[in-house]
Order: structure tokens, then C-alpha cells, then sequence
């Protein structure tokens, strides 16, 4: 099993930035893939960014390309999201994900762009 706790998020104007982070329960260099969804008011969950176990390429949703960063600290089995030129279309919660066997989730954290 994997349990997952996230932390940031908040509130910030559109330009800012925020990172968020997923501290995982287990080794992620065991953990297949770990990442972040998103969910909007009223939208179906989206696929944000992932970071595989073996330390791949990261891929990204083509909606935030080029400003956010998924990054890990091994040492801490810690996963981040690093959110640079937010928009209030990136307003949601944010939900940290590990694959391990099954789909793990982190408790989620809102994020809030203003325009």
C-alpha cells in the first residue's frame, strides 16, 4: 500500500506561482508512476503531469506545457509540482496520484487562480 499527503496549494493571482507537494509512504523508485490530476467545479478529472518510478521523461498535459514541473526528491519519496504563470483556468483541486498495483490518491489540496 501507499499512502500519499500533500501539502500547498492556495490562493494567487494569475502570473504567480505555487508548488505543491506529495510525500509518499514508500520508497518512489518502487512506485510505477506518481503524478497529479486536477478536477474543475462541474469538470471531469484531468491528467496534469507524470513522473514514472525509473525516472522517465516527465509528460505533461498539453495545457501546462512549458509552465509547470513535475520534479522528485528521492531521499524524502517526495513528489512536486512546481505551477509557474498560473491561470484561472488552473483553478481546482489538485490531486497527488501513485500506481502501485492499483491507484493511490493524496487528499487533495485546492488551488485558486484570480484573474
Amino acid at each position: 500500500q501507499v499512502q500519499l499527503v500533500q501539502s500547498g496549494g492556495g490562493l494567487v493571482q494569475a502570473g504567480g506561482s505555487l508548488r505543491l507537494s506529495c510525500a509518499a509512504s514508500r520508497s518512489i523508485l518502487s512506485i510505477n508512476f506518481m503524478g497529479w490530476y486536477r478536477q474543475a467545479p462541474g469538470a471531469q478529472r484531468e491528467l496534469v503531469a507524470t513522473i514514472t518510478g525509473g525516472g522517465g521523461r516527465p509528460t505533461y498535459a498539453d495545457s501546462v506545457k512549458g509552465r509547470f514541473t513535475i520534479s522528485r526528491d528521492i531521499a524524502k519519496n517526495t513528489v512536486y509540482l512546481q505551477m509557474n504563470i498560473l491561470k484561472p483556468e488552473d483553478t481546482g483541486i489538485y490531486y497527488c496520484y501513485a500506481m502501485y498495483g492499483t491507484n493511490y490518491w493524496g487528499q487533495g489540496t485546492q488551488v485558486t487562480v484570480s484573474s
